[in-house]
């Protein structure tokens, strides 16, 4: 029964915020919208990284590399420059100059060599998000997808020789508990098909950092025996490859660790140092199934031709320029990973929650990154403003927790509501007497229609503002839109205008295109650089030349903002 009011709880309060919210939307900005306990969050976040991305200022950086010929090896020894005598990072090119210069000349020498063993754990069975994380990394699925096929294969496929059958466990789930039958099951097929030594006696638990349902096992394959190889023909190619991601996943989990072989040398030329290092696999274990880039060995043949006090005096070293990278966009592989960590939302919630706020156009993807829409940061900035709370991590992590707490049987579901409710109807009251209806009108423009004589107007679709006229729907007429901004284009004079990708995505561009090809997804300021005659781009607070080359950088006026 606590498992029942739990399931109540969270759909009483998540139609409370939607059904409270969501006219609010409608009336202040347009029909359609919508707002949710855990989408509004999602969204926020989303937001939040989007406004890192574009106050980020890039950072110059210098790396330095040695190649050493090896007697007897093709290719040479690659070492990386360390530092003196600590590893230093991100020299600047003053500071590399200067190292170039002591190095003429230098001797190298073999000062340490060192070999060691490290093993890698094989990885757990699947979770809901884990498995919407790998599915979007490895076959590029969007989590739709990946919970559509999942249940396809749950439900039951005709497999040729066993009937209609389920190939899978349940889909949603947050544990990674194995049941005992499935468990030996799984570990006689590895004896059999892979030898003794590859059974892993006792499988190791995740140790969990916040409470898990437990209330189904990890998605596994219902019988090991049915390998990908057995039902292939049976499925569909994206069939397949889900299952086969789940069962190589499941046998591998239940497979000893991986054991790799360590080389690492140093060397030195007088106070400065290199260090080179690899690895080869010594025993596959699980890798023997499952295996992913981040697995394969770091082989380098000339670690394991040199030996302590070898010289090296015939040295090529190759300068490399780098800039700081701004924190990557949220694709929906690391936005599941990133609400889990949270403790936002459920197994279950993830997949509807992304798919919401894209089919709303909050959201743009691309490439499988996942960009703020202009229409997303309307929505969200009118979160922020009116509903803070809801849209808080911290607050909806908490709520998580209680609602844990009635499935526990040790928190009453009733009174979160009587909690929540009352200060949620207040915020509500607040902002339809306080927010400003956000009007997204016709527009006339200077642009006549050629086919009636109209000035068209300016529509807003789904991908942001387009020309129409407004004889619709006599004159069905319509041509694309670019705002214009007030900046140059420093390469043709024309103007720069505001522009969309076909998912979405805002950038700025020369209204010459094709002929002109400037473009940059963050907004042009109308000052020029005075070091390059470049633009300036809005960065923050902060104007920042186009040419990171360049480096420019200076505080932005008010009067610019």
């Amino acid at each position: 029964m606590d498992l029942v009011d739990a399931q109540q709880a969270r759909r009483v309060l998540d139609r409370i915020v939607g059904y409270s919210i969501s006219p609010l939307l409608w009336q202040k900005v347009k029909r359609g919208l919508s707002a949710g306990r855990v989408q509004s969050v999602a969204l926020r976040i989303i937001a939040d990284r989007e406004a890192q991305i574009d106050a980020f200022i890039p950072t110059e950086y210098w790396s330095m590399e040695a190649e050493f010929p090896v007697k007897g090896c093709k290719k040479p020894l690659l070492a990386k420059y360390y530092g003196n005598p600590k590893k230093q990072e991100n020299i600047g090119k003053e500071e590399l100059e200067k190292i170039y210069k002591d190095l003429e000349g230098a001797v190298y020498e073999v000062s340490e060599i060192k070999k060691g063993e490290r093993t890698k754990k094989p990885p757990l069975p699947f979770t809901t998000s884990t498995l919407q994380q790998e599915c979007a990394k490895h076959l590029n699925f969007a989590t739709s997808k990946t919970m559509r096929i999942a249940q396809q294969l749950y439900e039951g496929v005709a497999v040729k020789g066993h009937g209609t059958i389920g190939l899978i466990t349940y889909l949603r789930t947050d544990s990674t508990r194995i049941s005992q039958e499935a468990d030996a099951e799984c570990k006689e097929f590895i004896r059999e098909n892979y030898g003794a030594e590859n059974v892993m006696e006792n499988a190791a638990r995740k140790k969990e950092t916040k409470k898990i349902q437990d209330a189904h096992e990890a998605i596994r394959p219902t019988y090991v025996n049915l390998t990908p190889a057995v039902v292939k023909d049976s499925l569909s190619r994206d069939q397949f490859r889900l299952y086969q991601l789940i069962w190589k996943r499941f046998v591998a989990s239940r497979m000893n660790g991986a054991r790799y072989e360590t080389t690492s040398v140093k060397i030195n030329a007088g106070n400065y140092r290199f260090t080179s290092s690899g690895s080869k696999i010594v025993f596959p274990g699980f890798l023997s199934v499952y295996q992913n880039d981040e697995d394969k060995e770091e082989n380098n043949a000339a670690l394991h031709k040199v030996a302590k006090g070898d010289v090296f005096k015939e040295v090529e070293l190759k300068k490399e320029q780098h800039f700081t990278q701004p924190p990557a966009h949220y694709t929906e592989a690391s936005l599941v990973k990133e609400l889990e960590d949270l403790g936002i939302g459920r197994p279950s919630t993830y997949a509807p929650t992304i798919s919401t706020l894209i089919s709303r156009r909050y959201l743009a993807k691309e490439n499988k990154n996942l960009y703020l829409s202009d229409l997303g940061d309307i929505v969200n900035r009118i979160m922020v403003s009116a509903f803070p709370s809801i849209v808080d991590v911290n607050f909806t992590a908490t709520m998580e927790t209680l609602l844990d707490g009635v499935a526990e049987g040790t928190v009453e579901w009733k009174s979160i509501i009587r909690n929540f409710y009352p200060d949620l109807k207040e915020a509500v009251e607040h902002a339809e007497q306080a927010l400003e209806k956000i009007e997204i009108e016709d527009e006339v423009t200077d642009t006549i229609c050629e086919n009636c004589g109209r000035n068209m107007v300016i529509k807003y679709g789904p991908h942001g503002k387009f020309l129409a006229c407004p004889g619709f729907p006599e004159c069905r007429n319509t041509k694309p839109y670019f705002e214009k901004i007030g900046v140059k284009c420093p390469k043709c004079g024309g103007e720069i205008v505001i522009k969309k990708t076909q998912k979405g995505r805002r950038y700025y561009g020369c209204e010459n295109y094709p002929e002109c090809d400037v473009m940059t997804w963050q907004k042009p300021s109308k000052e020029i650089c005075p070091k390059c005659g470049n633009m300036l781009l809005e960065k923050g607070n902060k104007l920042v030349c186009a040419d990171s080359a360049c480096g420019y950088i200076v505080e932005k006026q008010k009067d610019n903002a």
